[in-house]
């Protein structure tokens, strides 16, 4: 029989706010274990929550990014479970009343875009942490307890490990474009849970769910529904029963292993929160967040490859992040060639950065000093070779590149008399490549213009040098 395989996923994006959703607390990652705690997020008996309101603005502007319905009117409600990392027993989520409702996320595809449903986009609190030590203690670490968390609940439209790579991808860059989140899976601001199931090939109904937990990385949770997608199949085809279960990914074996049985909603005993009033605003309002909203990566990637004639690649890469768009696009408007700006952003620029761990906001040479580098090239002032130069001399001292080229004498050699010269002597010296040549070997013209480059210091203008070189050899 053939399967087919249902995917949905469950992301976790910790919010960008000084203070935790419900108390004074700092946010932030870091800290001595249980120093960032009070009696608000510990669950201390008298206490009472009070909601941060920056973590409702930034909830509903990424539900207007997912294209979700706001909910002019939402609740919180109490999910209830005990765990050690609880401290209060439940954990304050939103249910019935979600603040952003359905919606959908377009993502790229071999096939071309698809679009993936968003079930919803819910505010709620973060647990603590366990931390397990070696003499077979563990212990527990209170300072994420409270921490604002945005749920984004995925339809079941995903339909291949691939596809689930690519709307976590896609999803990441969306929440950091509209700065909601930094989105560091590292440090746990943007986790995922994944759920499984296969069913029969044309089936509408929906076979039983496994819930993979502990992914860490978008190609772990690729590699995690890979192997569940076969150890799920392996059992259909042998008539075994699927269990609905909680699996943990195992990255050193690349394998799922069984955790707990899966629990239900109504496992959870939902009710609404009597500490918490219900979140209302008007209905403009609504207009007001989704026209703040930012060009998304997928639209700009797309007018990146309309408007600026850059291959799929070159525009994906460019898009990813907003910072790093901003940069080609600022450079671009002071006048570098679009493709040969692309090659130097990709390349020499995120290659320098990354050597030196830097962001691209930190990026010692500004978009403009760039610009005027690939300006020099295409005016054949320096060759490309001299502009690596001038490009690492740029990167420690931040100097202007037409500077560095007068003050180091690397202006390019273009003077035909000149060159000439130069030419004469390398194929005089050269006699076998220069016959090469003549004999039809088109390659040898390549090693008697790297001789002329040599002899030059790189400074010859290598168009001239191929010309005068085909010329003198013909």
């Amino acid at each position: 029989m053939n399967y087919e395989t249902v995917i949905g996923l469950e992301v976790h994006v910790q919010l960008k706010t000084e203070t935790k959703i419900f108390c004074s607390c700092p946010a932030g990652s870091g800290g001595e274990p249980n120093t960032r705690v009070c009696p608000v997020c510990l669950g201390l008996p008298g206490t009472l929550p009070v909601l941060n309101r920056r973590a409702v603005e930034l909830a509903l502007r990424a539900g207007a990014a997912l294209n979700c319905g706001l909910s002019g009117f939402s609740k919180f409600d109490r999910k209830n479970y005990f765990y050690p990392d609880l401290p209060k027993a439940y954990q304050i989520s939103q249910y019935h009343r979600p603040l952003n409702g359905a919606g959908w996320l377009e993502i790229p595809t071999a096939a071309g875009k698809k679009r993936i449903g968003v079930t919803r986009a819910h505010l709620e609190e973060d647990a603590g942490k366990l931390v397990h030590f070696e003499d077979g203690w563990s212990g527990v670490d209170y300072n994420r307890t409270g921490v604002p968390l945005l749920e984004i609940v995925s339809d079941p439209d995903l339909r291949r490990p691939r596809e689930a790579y690519e709307y976590l991808k896609e999803l990441r860059s969306v929440m950091r474009y509209i700065e909601v989140s930094d989105c560091d899976m590292e440090k746990g601001s943007f986790r995922c849970d994944a759920n499984i199931s296969l069913r029969p090939a044309g089936s509408r109904e929906l076979g039983v769910k496994v819930e993979i937990k502990n992914l860490n990385s978008f190609k772990a949770v690729e590699r995690a529904l890979e192997y569940e997608e076969i150890r799920q199949r392996g059992l259909l085809e042998r008539r075994e029963p699927v269990f609905q279960e909680t699996r943990l990914f195992n990255a050193d074996l690349q394998q799922t292993i069984s955790m707990r049985s899966k629990e239900e909603a109504h496992d959870y005993r939902y009710f609404p929160d009597p500490d918490l009033v219900p979140v209302v605003f008007p209905p403009e309002r609504t207009g007001e967040i989704r026209g703040q909203l930012p060009e998304l990566p997928l639209a700009r990637l797309t007018r990146f490859r309309e408007e600026y004639g850059l291959p799929d690649y070159d525009a994906g890469v460019l898009t990813a992040e907003r910072s790093l768009a901003d940069y080609y696009e600022e450079a671009a408007v002071a006048g570098a060639g679009y493709k040969s700006l692309s090659n130097w952003v990709m390349g020499e620029l995120l290659g320098k950065l990354n050597e030196a761990g830097l962001t691209i906001e930190e990026s010692p040479i500004p978009a403009g000093r760039l610009a005027g580098l690939l300006k020099l090239i295409e005016e054949g002032t320096i060759s490309g070779k001299i502009a690596k130069r001038v490009f690492a001399e740029m990167f420690e001292s931040g100097e202007e590149p037409a500077r560095i080229v007068e003050r180091r004498g690397l202006l390019q050699i273009s003077d035909r008399g000149e060159l000439e010269g130069i030419v004469e002597t390398v194929i005089t010296g050269h006699p076998g490549p220069a016959a090469d040549f003549r004999g039809g070997k088109e390659a040898a013209i390549g090693f008697l213009v790297g001789q002329v480059m040599k002899a030059t210091k790189g400074q010859a203008n290598p168009k001239l040098v191929n010309q005068l070189l085909r010329a003198r050899l013909s």
